[in-house]
């Protein structure tokens, strides 16, 4: 299940991301949108998990938790 994940500190690096979503499971990958121009985080980023209950737990668990200075959202990607 490909989940999105917004509203992420723009300090916040791809393996961080990544380690977080580990906790619920096998992450199969995981992208941190960067600006191109400057490389600076755009604050949200994707994270695809393979087992459909364990990206349900993360969802659940993650949503509206503060991760560095800012509360995260977390959702299925469309």
């Amino acid at each position: 299940m490909k989940l999105l994940v917004r509203n992420l500190d723009r300090s916040t690096t791809e393996d961080e991301l990544r380690n977080l979503f580990l906790a619920f499971g096998n992450v199969q990958y995981c992208n941190l949108v960067v600006d191109q121009a400057s490389g600076d985080s755009k604050g949200f980023g994707f994270v695809e998990m393979p087992k459909v209950g364990e990206a349900k737990a993360a969802i659940k668990s993650l949503n509206d938790t503060t991760v560095g200075s800012n509360q995260i959202r977390v959702k299925k990607a469309n």
